[in-house]
């Protein structure tokens, strides 16, 4: 599958000039005695991709729904763009839903299980958000679905109901469905992880060409090739804590503390071929 380069993808220096898309500063989160996230800090820039990493239980889901408000922090703060989610600027009152709303429609999450609306087409979910919450022009947001069809390969799957799509196509057009909205980041909490073994790749490979194209992705994964070759930088979590940052050559080759070495040896890490070559051609060392 080709997918060309989108008009977002900004210049090296133009990347390396701005302040980070996302900012998560010291965020705590316990669910009544226990802490699930203590000082949690991550920064993404645009056209980065962060894999988050670490075992079961760690925090990493938690920390998504805390990006986007879905799960409000005890404690920290997270910015996009420069602005702070989840209270207004200068009153330091929290926003309402109706301003949380327009927030998130900026943050794009892909969750593990699809969560299409059943009652509606693929092209139907995709275009749903964009004319209803955004309010732009229908044969707009149309062109542009039908756009995002084609770069999934399911343009022929455009008038079928999500009930007659495998698991890998319905996360296909969930991610889609999120591209729809014009996302300056996009989340994904394990997006593979309710599939069939045989339909993983499928997925995986339009999460690489995302990669390649610059978009700005956190994403959750327990898929070590993916986070090894598609990855700018790896976060690991343990115990609700930030344990390494580190690119992922050096954390997959060296990694520096040895709760991480033993992770990795639990889970395995072997690269595919090509991906790495793909990351040099965007421009990431």
């Amino acid at each position: 599958m080709s997918v060309p380069a989108p008009a977002f993808l900004p210049s090296a220096a133009d990347a390396a000039a701005e302040r980070p898309v996302l900012e998560v500063d010291g965020i705590w989160k316990k669910f009544g005695e226990h802490d699930v996230l203590t000082d949690v800090s991550l920064s993404v820039r645009r056209g980065q991709t962060v894999c988050i990493l670490g075992p079961s239980g760690s925090g990493k889901s938690t920390l998504l729904r805390c990006v986007n408000w879905l799960e409000r922090p005890d404690h920290g703060h997270v910015y996009l763009s420069g602005q702070r989610i989840g209270f207004r600027p200068v009153s330091e009152l929290p926003m309402s839903q109706a301003e949380l709303a327009q927030i998130r429609a900026r943050i794009g999450m892909v969750f593990q299980h699809f969560n299409l609306w059943p009652h509606l087409t693929v092209l139907g979910n995709l275009i749903e958000a964009p004319i209803f919450v955004q309010r732009r022009l229908r044969d707009e947001v149309i062109a542009e679905a039908e756009t995002l069809l084609d770069k999934i390969d399911l343009r022929d799957k455009r008038d079928v109901y999500p009930a007659r799509l495998s698991g890998g196509q319905k996360q296909r057009v969930a991610i889609a469905r999120a591209l729809a909205m014009r996302p300056a980041v996009l989340l994904f909490d394990e997006a593979t992880s309710a599939l069939d073994p045989e339909l993983v790749g499928e997925v995986l490979g339009v999460m690489e060409e995302l990669a390649q194209d610059g978009m700005t992705m956190v994403v959750v994964t327990h898929e070590m090739g993916f986070a090894r070759d598609a990855a700018d930088e790896i976060v690991f979590l343990d115990h609700g804590r930030v344990v390494e940052v580190a690119p992922p050559e050096k954390f997959f080759e060296a990694p520096e503390t040895e709760r991480a070495r033993q992770f990795l040896q639990r889970y395995g890490a072997a690269p595919r071929a090509g991906l790495a070559r793909r990351r040099s051609q965007r421009g990431v060392e």
